[in-house]
């Protein structure tokens, strides 16, 4: 029988340099798109796909993160006295249940495997997802329910992936494809940032993942990797031939918050799919033209 799929991992804890100095004293990942924080989305759509459990990898200057989903008594009540009850009820439908998060801290920037292995008595002996809010998702179905879905139909590791342009794998995690069903690619091989000439495949992995708790027994090694770091991939390698291990060609787009220019972009498009902000939005835009 099938696990359900009730936890999360997040890592929050990098220092967002590409976005200095906005990221001097605010956290990268606390960043809006339209109305609301990067964090937020990443657990939207995580709890969409029926996670209850979500336990965030956090550094230094990370506080903000956790309070954004605190209860703000005073401005609910400041709110609620001044009759907004639109937003106060926004407000409260984002609320996170008392208990369902947790934080670990990340004391060395080690790598994405080492933040993960940071949360493994969180993640005990069960199946977990992992979302990396600098992805951020535009999909009619939520990816990470997309990515729930085939967890339950293959009972096994599953990761989101897409192509890029054969020049650039070396920036990603690539997969060497197998048998393919559907929207299913099985994985028989995974490499970190390969050179391009070697790279097995243009399928790269992006910051979705279902994984079995197995992988926090390889990620222990604390094994080096590509830039010296505990590559989250090297330790999903070893799962490969013994538990069932596919990629999904997720249905829907990805943007890089991580970067300016997709940071500026997931902006235009989010807003666009707001039926009150669309019609501003392409006026202001055809100014531009």
């Amino acid at each position: 029988m099938v696990k359900p799929l009730k936890k999360a991992v997040m890592p929050v804890a990098g220092l967002g340099t590409r976005f200095l100095p906005a990221t001097k004293a605010i956290a990268k990942e606390m960043l809006p798109v339209v109305d609301r924080p990067l964090i937020q989305y990443a657990v939207d759509e995580a709890r969409a796909a029926g996670i209850e459990q979500f336990c965030f990898i956090t550094g230094r200057g990370k506080t903000a993160i956790v309070e954004h989903f605190d209860v703000a008594y005073e401005l609910e009540k400041t709110l609620e006295e001044r009759g907004k009850t639109d937003i106060l009820e926004e407000l409260r439908a984002l609320a996170m249940p008392p208990g369902s998060i947790v934080t670990v801290r990340q004391q060395v920037p080690m790598g994405l495997g080492h933040a993960i292995w940071c949360a493994r008595s969180f993640i005990g002996d069960d199946p977990f997802a992992i979302l990396l809010p600098d992805d951020l998702m535009l999909c009619d179905t939520p990816c990470m329910a997309q990515l729930a879905q085939a967890y339950a139909e293959t009972g096994g590791n599953v990761v989101a992936i897409e192509e890029v342009p054969r020049e650039r794998v070396n920036k990603y995690g690539v997969i060497a494809p197998g048998a393919t069903k559907g929207n299913l690619v099985e994985v028989t091989g995974l490499v970190e940032k390969p050179p391009v000439e070697k790279a097995p495949s243009n399928l790269t992995v992006i910051g979705r993942y279902v994984l079995m708790p197995e992988v926090i027994g390889h990620l222990a090694k604390m094994e080096k990797g590509a830039g010296g770091e505990v590559q989250l991939t090297d330790g999903m390698a070893k799962l490969i031939g013994h538990q069932p291990f596919h990629g999904l060609r997720y249905e829907g787009r990805r943007f890089d918050c991580g970067d300016k220019v997709g940071f500026l972009e997931a902006q235009i498009a989010f807003a666009l799919k707001r039926p009150e902000l669309a019609p501003q939005v392409r006026g202001f835009l055809d100014r531009y033209r």
